[in-house]
């Protein structure tokens, strides 16, 4: 699924490991079956490597994690939700090149 980098984000572990993170946490919304979703992983996987210890990165497989899309509002996938201080910073839908991302993170750190 991820690179060694890319934590795996659960209903279960969300507020643990986002919500209560010391630093900015990007979100990928995620399922097996979305093309898109798989043609930016790699992306995902670098963007992780890049800013390690600056921003944690992590996923979130809609099927088979249903609460939480539901409570932010997710209705399309890949959807990139950059969360800091609990809150959601920004987000962007869709598969983005990885500037797109790179902008993002900036933003927040």
């Amino acid at each position: 699924m991820a690179s060694e980098n890319v934590l795996a984000f659960t209903d279960a572990n969300f507020d643990r490991e986002v919500l209560q993170s010391e630093i900015p946490v990007l979100v990928d919304f995620w399922a097996t079956w979305c093309a898109p979703c798989k043609a930016i992983a790699p992306l995902i996987d670098t963007v992780a490597a890049e800013y390690a210890g600056k921003v944690k990165v992590g996923k979130v497989n809609v099927d088979e994690n249903q609460a939480t899309p539901g409570k932010y509002g997710v209705r399309g996938i890949p959807t990139i939700i950059l969360f800091k201080g609990g809150v959601v910073f920004d987000q962007v839908v869709g598969a983005v090149p990885k500037s797109q991302l790179d902008a993002l993170i900036a933003k927040a750190l």
